[in-house]
């Protein structure tokens, strides 16, 4: 059962590799962050969600509309 626990000393076992990581891959990871938020916005607007319901009427009409 231990081994299925998450252990932060592997993940910073040389002092902070997880920052050193990002830190070299940047673009990369904020491409996949981008691409999540894109994913989830329109998911958002497909199943009239919060940020649909914050929408005036006259773009929620529209966006239902066009996502039907």
């Amino acid at each position: 059962m231990n081994q299925y626990i998450l252990d932060y000393n592997v993940i910073f076992s040389e002092e902070g590799s997880l920052l050193k990581w990002i830190s070299k891959n940047k673009k990369p990871l904020a491409l996949v962050i981008i691409l999540i938020i894109f994913i989830a916005g329109i998911l958002d607007i497909k199943y009239e969600g919060l940020f649909f319901q914050m929408l005036p009427e006259s773009i929620q009409t529209y966006l239902a509309d066009v996502f039907k």
